[in-house]
């Protein structure tokens, strides 16, 4: 084919060519779904309820949670259909507005943990300064810089990528379009411009990676001045969730990208890309809530609301609604 403009559609890789093998691969995804909705769901709702969690750190949670679920509804949902009605394709313009989401998406979920180090730094570090460094605009401005930042980036791939002649085969060796997998139907000598960019997208992932590591150097020996165990015990709480959910992100990224060629195989492409595009947004929560009181107690509260009470059920639509706008308002 000689340019983009005579491809209708993309087909995706399968995971399996047998029905038996599909209709196992959508149960399985629909499981981890499902989950995944669940989790950041309740963490979202709990969030948006309970006027204790309206703080810096739970507000950054929130919108964590609501990347997750943007990011796993955005490639998981597609393939599950593709197992059930037994097909590959994906449209041009779907798979044009599937990459820039994963793009947005993955990329604004590094850059909201970066902010989040930022803020624990702040916290452990900086405890006197705490409400005036991080305070419910500062929050606001930080979390929209962060989203309008990975918007303006994921609007540079998509148009200049697009843009450019793609004269391979329309088979994307991925079970979702992918930047890199796009890139290499792409005319060898077109793609120059899409390659800087990619470089300067790596220059900046490295640069919030470097931003973390030194906050938490700095954080640890902070905590570790810290005279009582009771004290260090409650600091290293309030840290471990948040750098085991960066530990699992960047470890999966770095794996599915910096990998030998001599390691590259589609079946193995396909499960690194199922660690770095599905396990994150379905662990994060459960990574989240399992070291943390307060978190739990509001979880318990919202499934109580949910089980036990049609009242509160209806009324709490409403009163997380305005919770929400005070949360993004918080001052």
């Amino acid at each position: 084919m000689s340019n983009s403009s005579s491809l209708k559609e993309f087909l995706l890789l399968a995971f399996a060519d047998t029905r038996e093998l599909q209709l196992l691969h959508f149960s399985f995804f629909l499981g981890i779904y499902l989950a995944a909705l669940l989790g950041n769901g309740l963490i979202i709702t709990a969030v948006a309820c309970d006027h204790r969690l309206h703080t810096p750190m739970y507000f950054f949670l929130l919108n964590l949670s609501i990347l997750d679920l943007g990011s796993i509804s955005t490639t998981v949902p597609k393939s599950m259909a593709n197992s059930l009605w037994n097909t590959r394709a994906i449209s041009y313009l779907g798979c044009a507005a599937q990459l820039f989401l994963v793009i947005f998406l993955f990329t604004g979920e590094f850059s909201l943990l970066t902010v989040m180090a930022y803020d624990r730094f702040v916290a452990i570090c900086r405890p006197l300064h705490y409400g005036t460094i991080m305070g419910g605009r500062a929050c606001v401005k930080m979390a929209a810089a962060a989203w309008a930042s990975c918007f303006l980036n994921a609007l540079l791939h998509i148009g200049n990528i697009f843009s450019v002649p793609l004269c391979q085969r329309n088979v994307v060796d991925q079970f979702f379009c992918e930047l890199p997998q796009i890139l290499r139907l792409s005319c060898s000598d077109s793609y120059l411009r899409e390659v800087g960019l990619i470089v300067f997208s790596v220059c900046l992932f490295f640069g919030c990676f470097i931003f973390i590591v030194l906050s938490y150097v700095q954080i640890f020996s902070a905590v570790l001045r810290i005279p009582s165990e009771q004290g260090r015990h409650k600091a290293f709480s309030m840290c471990l969730p948040h750098l085991a959910v960066v530990s699992l992100c960047v470890s999966t990224v770095l794996f599915a990208h910096l990998k030998p060629p001599s390691l590259s195989s589609p079946a193995l492409d396909l499960v690194v890309a199922v660690l770095y595009a599905v396990v994150p947004p379905t662990l994060n929560p459960l990574i989240y809530s399992m070291r943390n009181k307060e978190l739990k107690d509001a979880l318990r509260k919202v499934i109580s609301w949910a089980f036990f009470s049609r009242e509160k059920m209806l009324i709490c639509p409403l009163t997380c609604v305005t919770s929400a706008l005070s949360v993004m308002l918080w001052m």
